[in-house]
């Protein structure tokens, strides 16, 4: 086996022995541009080291070698070698030596009749001539200048980076490879030079700012707010007297400061003056279903716990019509703190970088009904990472990385008021931490009553990576891996104070149900406050990146991903077994096959020719899915008080005892997952075309896309549309879905001449799943209408754009002869260099999902059934609404809704966006951006969504409004 593989290394690397390579710095940093010369037994060689200061040589015979290094202003350098790795170090010739110095400089060889067209040829040593030239005006190097014995260090420091300077490399040939900075070395003409920074302002006012949309016509005063951001940056050398050398350490420090207030203008629906007293025409006696005289509720029959809760509800600020008689102004308050910290250090072989970074973030958040609820966050990140040069074709780097991440939330009532002890509320957790309302639910239009939940979340994680680079010829190899601990410490409750929804199946009415204390559904899940989750993640790759030849590029590789099953501290995870009976300490069945193949390339048919063909196909998986399973298996029966049930005469509710006690009528474990759960994967594809066409301009074709596989599915067990076989009323997750999606894009893009660019592009899309991709629905469902018909489920995605077209437009002045180019005087400063800036974007709506509220028989889940269309177009709608309420009707007894998932077309998108800015330098080192952006320009209204819940007072009516009108001023300075 050892025969075999030293065989096997000797025939893969057969050059390694006839080979020399090197790095050349000066001062610790890389020194592009000098001329190395090697001497092989009577046999001259001259490379220049590049960008990075390396050089290489090949081809050699065996034995010992002469290397002479040597740079324009700078000693020669030079020693006999045998090892195949040298490092060299550059000094500076005292001033005296560098006057009237002939000079040795390689420039490229002229190449005679170029092929019209052609691209530029990459040089090699052997199309190199060797020129000795003095060191006088006119030659191809930048001149030297005599230098007196008492000129200062930086200016002939200065004068030495100068003289790297081929004629004409920065200014003509930016591209080039023998193009240099003029701060190479960093050798400016002061030690200010040396460091850099920047100081800015973010600013935004109400005062500039447009009225937000009134989706009632109502004139609701606009409140004042601001938005406020501070950036500071500072970088350079590290120097400590008598602790850190003169070439010490590199640092950056990066500091945003956070100060923003802002405001949207909500509506919404309360219950009127009439209601609040009973007078309700569709309410009925849930006992007799006899209506109620008059539609008027006795106040005898008037719930003790919902006169408690009705003082929640403001009232109503104008007279409207059933559809909206609320609305206020919502301010909201977030103040951010974050530090960013960088420090590296390059000492020959060896690369040293540390970062540190801490964010501090703080919330106010205020709903509708004016209950203001505080969230406070504290996170740091720090990474330590090494980097170790074997020789110059080979490095490694390894890096260690820590985080924390504590959030808490914080209620309005939370350890202030008791609301559901203090109406008589029984059954749900009435802890101080936990003190507020049940949240209540109406389908028939009243605004939710939805108080979050008190919770404290510390996360943290461990990771250990590591990657290395390998060259050999024309093959890059990367490869590499990383290990990351997961801890996931949640102390908060899913649902503590419950929730009740009133659907108007009992009384008539859902608010009729609400005043008469009979819930249609109620839900609860508390206990088991305190989850320790853990968790690992082990990735894999190797890719390597080969150049066949110049004109095709080939890329493949393959990655390997595993994220265990995330399992608890103490083994309080719930799950069910085939019997569908609770089973304490259960985790998930692991899936390691996780193998990602990944290939691509790039190829240019024609020499001659702009056209570049590119293309490449991947697997991708969501490794990412376990959090959240593991968060609802660790809050069930029988270590948590749970339950998701309906108003049945065999389980009545009331507001006073909505949460019973858990049997086997009631369903106490509420989720179930598959133990052999896969984890879900995309495999994407993609082709394009790139061509340049005359006047700068360039088009650019292509096609992505995607099959998703074993995409999360949540279906109801043993459900009917009129009845339910028990066991149910517990949720199942599956990884069966699936997903389709193709797109195809043409983008032609004007590349900057005179001072104009533009590019505009068209995307063409379609996606269709039936599974649980890209979020929930304004129902918050994610759960299969029918469970014996997945079939039925697949319709659009819920992030299917259809059309999408977008443009872009930026016109700098003083650009060019025709942009005044020329012009000089107080015109030219006054109006040179300002640019303007244009974005639009237009685009179809996203789907919408219909959505029947009612509860599926046999459970407490609401929202994952859906009307049936009746044949009336949808989109006729009535004066005043978006959508046609007739077109959508209750299903049949005994039958699902017809309607399709994601059936409705949203609302189509619009926005322009512009920008104006201009830097002013008064100095070589320190320039001042001005720079003012305004969103929605136009000011036009533009809706996100529409409300699809059928018989909602709201329904085919906006949800919200796009933000209207903003402007943003920056002010930076750069020194």
């Amino acid at each position: 086996m050892t025969k075999t593989v030293v065989l096997w290394l000797a025939l893969a690397f057969p050059a390694l022995a006839a080979e020399h390579r090197g790095t050349v710095t000066f001062g610790g940093l890389p020194a592009p541009g000098v001329t190395v010369t090697l001497t092989d037994g009577g046999k001259e060689q001259s490379v220049i080291t590049d960008g990075q200061g390396m050089y290489q040589f090949s081809t050699l015979s065996e034995g010992q070698w002469t290397v002479r290094v040597e740079m324009q202003l700078f000693a020669v350098e030079s020693r006999e070698v045998r090892e195949s790795v040298s490092q060299w170090e550059l000094r500076m010739l005292p001033p005296p030596a560098t006057l009237g110095r002939v000079v040795t400089v390689l420039v490229p060889a002229p190449v005679e009749n170029p092929k019209k067209g052609a691209p530029a040829a990459t040089n090699t040593k052997s199309e190199f001539q060797k020129t000795e030239v003095a060191a006088k005006q006119g030659a191809a190097v930048a001149p030297v200048v005599p230098v007196a014995p008492a000129t200062a260090d930086a200016e002939l420091a200065q004068r030495a980076a100068d003289g790297l300077l081929i004629n004409g490399s920065v200014h003509n040939a930016a591209t080039s490879p023998f193009a240099q900075l003029p701060a190479f070395g960093n050798h400016r003409r002061n030690s200010r030079s040396l460091y850099n920074g920047n100081l800015g302002l973010i600013m935004n006012s109400s005062v500039f700012d447009a009225r937000s949309y009134s989706l009632t016509g109502q004139n609701t005063p606009k409140p004042e707010y601001t938005r406020l951001q501070g950036l500071f940056s500072f970088g350079g050398p590290m120097r400590i007297p008598r602790l850190l050398p003169r070439n010490g350490p590199i640092f950056t420090i990066n500091y945003q400061w956070t100060r923003n207030t802002n405001a949207v203008t909500q509506s919404g629906l309360v219950p009127t003056a009439a209601e609040r007293s009973g007078s309700i025409p569709a309410a009925r006696d849930p006992l007799t279903q006899i209506p109620f005289s008059n539609g008027q509720i006795p106040a005898s029959r008037i719930s003790p716990q919902a006169a408690a809760l009705l003082r929640l509800f403001p009232e109503a600020n104008f007279a409207g019509s059933n559809r909206y008689n609320f609305q206020t102004p919502i301010v909201s308050g977030l103040h951010q703190d974050d530090l960013q910290t960088r420090i590296n250090k390059q000492q020959r072989k060896n690369f040293y970088s540390g970062a540190f970074n801490w964010e501090s973030l703080r919330t106010s958040t205020p709903d509708l009904y004016g209950f203001l609820s505080t969230g406070r966050s504290v996170g740091l990140n720090t990474t330590v990472n090494y980097r170790r040069t074997i020789h110059s074709r080979f490095f490694v780097n390894t890096g260690v990385q820590y985080s924390r991440q504590i959030e808490q939330l914080t209620p309005f009532f939370s350890h202030v008021r008791n609301i559901s002890g203090d109406a008589g509320i029984q059954g749900n957790n009435q802890e101080p931490v936990n003190w507020g309302p049940p949240s209540l639910q109406f389908t028939g239009g009243v605004t939710p009553l939805t108080i979050p939940q008190a919770s404290l979340l510390r996360n943290q994680t461990i990771a250990f990576t590591t990657d290395s680079f390998y060259n050999r010829g024309r093959h890059n190899l990367t490869f590499g891996g990383a290990h990351r601990r997961q801890q996931f410490n949640v102390l908060s409750q899913q649902d503590a104070r419950g929730t009740f929804a009133f659907t108007g199946a009992a009384a008539g009415s859902d608010f009729a149900g609400f005043l008469l204390g009979v819930p249609d559904t109620s839900s609860i899940a508390f206990g088991n406050a305190d989850k320790y989750l853990r968790g690992s993640i082990q990735e894999a790759f190797v890719n390597d990146d080969w150049r066949v030849n110049p004109g095709f590029t080939l890329n493949y590789g393959i990655r390997w991903d595993y994220w265990t099953p995330i399992a608890e501290k103490y083994g309080r995870l719930v799950n069910l077994d085939g019997g569908a009976q609770p089973v304490v300490g259960a985790r998930l069945h692991p899936d390691r096959n996780n193998w990602s193949p990944r290939i691509g390339f790039s190829w240019r048919p024609l020499a001659a020719s702009s056209l570049v063909v590119r293309g490449g196909y991947g697997i991708y998986y969501d490794t990412s899915i376990y959090q959240a399973i593991a968060l609802q298996m660790a809050q069930q029966a029988p270590l948590s008080r749970s339950l998701r049930i309906a108003n049945t005469p065999t389980t009545p509710l009331t507001l006073a005892n909505g949460f019973p006690p858990a049997d086997s009528a009631t369903m106490a474990t509420t989720f179930a997952v598959d133990p052999d759960l896969r984890v879900g994967y995309s495999q994407n594809w993609n082709l394009s075309l790139q061509r340049d066409l005359p006047a700068g301009l360039q088009i650019y074709a292509s096609y992505n896309g995607g099959k998703g596989t074993r995409a999360q599915q949540q279906i109801l067990p043993n459900t009917f549309p009129d009845r339910a076989t028990p066991p149910s009323g517990y949720t199942f997750l599956t990884s069966n879905g699936a997903s389709i999606r193709h797109a195809g894009q043409i983008q032609i893009r004007r590349r900057l001449r005179s001072g104009f660019t533009a590019q505009a592009s068209y995307t063409y899309a379609k996606s269709l799943d039936n599974a649980a991709l890209g979020g929930r629905n304004q129902s918050g469902a994610l759960i299969a209408q029918n469970w014996l018909d997945l079939r039925d489920e697949r319709g659009r995605s819920p992030f299917d754009q259809r059309h999408l077209l977008s443009a872009s437009t930026q016109y700098t002045t003083g650009m060019g002869i025709r942009g005044g180019a020329l012009a000089t005087g107080w015109r030219a400063k006054a109006l040179k260099d300002w640019t303007l800036g244009t974005q639009v974007t237009g685009g179809s709506g996203l789907p919408l999902h219909p959505v029947l509220p009612t509860a599926t028989p046999g459970t407490g889940v609401m929202g994952n059934r859906r009307p049936d269309f009746t044949g009336l177009s949808l989109y006729d709608a009535p004066p005043g609404l978006f959508l046609n309420p007739l077109a959508v009707a209750i299903p049949a007894s005994g039958s699902w809704g017809n309607a399709g998932r994601n059936s409705i077309n949203g609302p189509a998108q619009f926005a322009l966006a512009a920008s104006l800015g201009r830097t002013f330098r008064s100095a070589e080192r320190f320039s001042v951006d001005v720079r003012i952006d305004a969103a929605n320009a136009l000011n036009s209204v533009r809706f996100p969504s529409w409300n699809t819940v059928a018989g909602n007072a709201q329904f085919g009516l906006p949800v919200t409004a796009n933000p209207m009108r903003t402007l943003q001023a920056t002010l930076r300075t750069r020194f």
